[in-house]
């Protein structure tokens, strides 16, 4: 059970991700893995910060704020 709400957590927080980027979306296999990659990223920033958390909603937020900036980061070596 796990391992499913790991990827419900990646797969919506990389959807709320795409939605502040591009006004889209990037497809279920493309947010789950946007959404994972920025919920490590997130999750390795909050613990550098301090600051921490163990609901759902503090998850799915940390986890799309994570996959924003890795968003941004890809956006600035694609120019």
């Amino acid at each position: 059970m796990g391992i499913l709400y790991f990827l419900l957590i990646g797969a919506i927080s990389g959807w709320l991700a795409g939605q502040l980027w591009k006004g889209s979306g990037f497809g279920l296999f493309g947010n789950i893995i946007i959404g994972i990659i920025g919920g490590f990223f997130g999750g390795w920033l909050t613990g550098k910060f301090g600051i921490g958390g163990g609901t759902l909603l503090w998850q799915i937020i940390i986890s799309a704020v994570g996959a924003w900036i890795l968003l941004f980061i890809i956006s600035l070596l694609k120019k």
